[in-house]
């Protein structure tokens, strides 16, 4: 049920968090939210609540997007969790590297509303 998914948002910015959190509520608006402002930050909530989804920026202060990506698909109770990368590293390099990290998909900013939600939904739990 949505009212069980929850999302972990790690992002250095608070505008691109509240503006994700916008359009996921749009396709579901039970959702609950975690945010982290950093990669540190957002390994500390793993293990305290069983979360769905990460959507994961590439560039924060104390751990990168990579890293954090990478340090998750380590643990064995996060190797099935999607994990989106939300990041304005667009080359092919980084897409090809976040995605032999364990990335699920991989989404540019600036965000389009519509193709971010088109690949939400393509996750089982936002499916239609």
């Amino acid at each position: 049920m949505a009212e069980d998914i929850i999302v972990l948002l790690v992002d250095d910015s608070r505008i691109m968090r509240n503006k994700l959190k916008g359009i996921i509520t749009e396709i579901s608006p039970a959702c609950g939210f975690l945010e982290a402002d950093n990669g540190e930050d957002a390994l500390a909530y793993l293990g305290k609540c069983h979360i769905n989804l990460m959507l994961v920026d590439w560039n924060m202060p104390k751990l990168l997007g990579i890293d954090f990506l990478k340090q998750v698909k380590a643990i064995d109770q996060y190797k099935d969790v999607p994990v989106i990368m939300v990041t304005s590293e667009s080359t092919k390099f980084h897409v090809l590297e976040a995605l032999r990290s364990g990335a699920s998909d991989y989404i540019t900013k600036p965000i389009n509303a519509e193709l971010f939600k088109e690949k939400l939904q393509k996750l089982s739990f936002f499916g239609k």
